[in-house]
C-alpha cells in the first residue's frame, strides 16, 4: 500500500515563505511525474505544480514566480517552495502522481492570514 505523507504546512503572514515536503512510499516512483495539489474550502482539489521525471516543471498561472517544485529522487521525496504567499494560498496540500494514482494522504494545512 503506497503511503503519501506531506508535511511542512502552518500559519504565515502574507508575504511569508513555506516548504511543503512530500515522502513518498511507492517503488519506482522516480520515473513518474509527481504534483502538488491543493483544495480550498468549499472548492475542489486542483493541481498547483507538477514535476516530471526529467525534472521539467509546470504550474498554474497563479503561482508562476512564486512557487517552486522539486524531487529528491534518491529520498522519494517531492518538495513545494512557496514564496510571497498570499491569502487565496490558503488550503489543504496533496501530493499524488499526475494521474492521481494512489490514495490521497492527509494533506498539510497552509493558512495565509496576519
Amino acid at each position: 500500500q503506497v503511503q503519501l505523507v506531506e508535511s511542512g504546512g502552518g500559519l504565515v503572514q502574507p508575504g511569508g515563505s513555506l516548504r511543503l515536503s512530500c515522502a513518498v512510499s511507492a517503488s519506482l516512483v522516480n520515473s513518474r511525474t509527481m504534483a502538488w495539489y491543493r483544495q480550498a474550502p468549499g472548492k475542489q482539489r486542483e493541481l498547483v505544480a507538477l514535476i516530471t521525471s526529467g525534472l521539467y516543471t509546470d504550474y498554474i498561472d497563479s503561482v508562476k514566480g512564486r512557487f517552486t517544485i522539486s524531487r529528491d529522487n534518491a529520498q522519494k521525496t517531492v518538495y513545494l517552495r512557496m514564496n510571497s504567499l498570499k491569502p487565496e494560498d490558503t488550503a489543504v496540500y496533496y501530493c499524488n502522481d499526475r494521474l492521481q494514482t494512489w490514495n490521497w494522504g492527509q494533506g498539510t494545512q497552509v493558512t495565509v492570514s496576519s
